[in-house]
């Protein structure tokens, strides 16, 4: 029997050269230098932190998810991300049970890769926020400590003591600002030697970082320029009318906001398809960030800012659908 002389395929016909395992293995390599400059600033315990929560992730998608899917380095991008939001000190079985979570509830339940409507890093970070409120915010100090040390009771079986580790804690940037009306320079903030998550490092490695994936075209640069911009433009605002509040340059350097816009509010799946939806949705978390962090109860507000937005995409992607080729747009009622 002879060939076919047509083959019939579904769309699309023409592929990229992309892949989802290439765009997030290039993830994972631009957060090396993230980890690298954590590891210098915290130690050991950045290290520690990070592979632990990296190990929870990836197990929890072998373990649950579709046949071979941990091997496209999205749990791992969760896993990293979880870690790079933690506090250096915290006993390793949290950071492994946040990433379970946060894989589990925050993807798999929704159908995996592609289908999730929230960050599971992001979804982790907020069950050990409820779950752990002390550990979490418990910031180990950049200075006064060798670095061989641990940061904390990183070793401490779950639900035991600190397992005889002690550790120098201190108030991270907003923290200082909220209570004790206190600001950092912004020196210190863009290059990351200030007490705080393992991720609240240096800006500009993150910047530059997030540049790169910008010009892979692995990431909607409209989302971080847009969510940096609205949080300057915002404190610059309240600044002028009211110099207590903190500068421009502070809020933008400050706490986990690089972090946030660069890697966890770009996320493709729980982002805005369209550019102007990522205009709103960047503006959106802006403006969250800033009332959060002035007028709420807690000092950071970044994780609550990027959720919030991640459950209204499916609105914003209405809202901007564009037209379909060929069609007239529906008159409005």
């Amino acid at each position: 029997m002879s060939e076919p002389g047509y083959l019939i395929t579904a769309s699309p016909h023409l592929r990229g050269v992309d892949s989802t395992p290439k765009i997030m293995w290039h993830v994972v390599g631009s957060l090396v230098p993230i980890i690298g400059v954590a590891t210098y600033l915290f130690g050991p315990s950045a290290l520690l932190v990070t592979a632990a929560s990296t190990l929870g992730a990836v197990l929890t998608e072998r373990a649950f998810g579709k046949p071979g899917a941990w091997r496209d380095g999205s749990a791992m991008i969760t896993g990293l991300l979880l870690g790079l939001c933690l506090p250096a000190g915290m006993p390793l079985w949290m950071p492994f049970l946040g990433s379970v979570f946060g894989i589990g509830f925050g993807k798999l339940i929704f159908g995996g890769l592609g289908q999730n409507v929230f960050n599971p890093a992001l979804l982790g970070r907020a069950f050990l926020q409820a779950a752990f409120p002390v550990a979490i915010t418990t910031w180990p100090a950049i200075e006064g400590v060798k670095w061989w040390s641990l940061r904390g009771p990183n070793l401490a079986l779950p639900l035991m003591g600190n397992g005889g580790v002690d550790a120098v804690t201190t108030a991270t940037p907003l923290g200082l600002m909220k209570f004790e009306h206190t600001t950092t320079s912004v020196g210190a903030l863009a290059f990351g030697n200030v007490p705080g998550s393992v991720g609240e490092t240096s800006a500009v490695i993150i910047l530059l970082c997030g540049a790169y994936l910008a010009f892979r075209n692995y990431l909607n640069w409209r989302i971080p320029v847009s969510i940096l911009l609205t949080v300057g433009a915002f404190s610059a605002i309240l600044h002028l009318v009211d110099p207590r509040y903190p500068t421009a340059g502070f809020m933008v350097f400050s706490g986990g906001l690089m972090l946030g816009a660069v890697y966890m509010a770009t996320d493709m799946v729980t982002s805005p398809i369209g550019n102007a939806g990522a205009w709103i949705f960047g503006v959106g978390i802006g403006a969250l960030v800033v009332l959060i962090r002035i007028w709420g109860g807690l000092p950071e507000g970044v994780m609550y800012a990027i959720l919030i937005m991640n459950a209204i995409v499916p609105s914003i992607n209405r809202l901007v659908q564009p037209r379909v080729f060929g069609t007239r747009r529906r008159a409005s009622a």
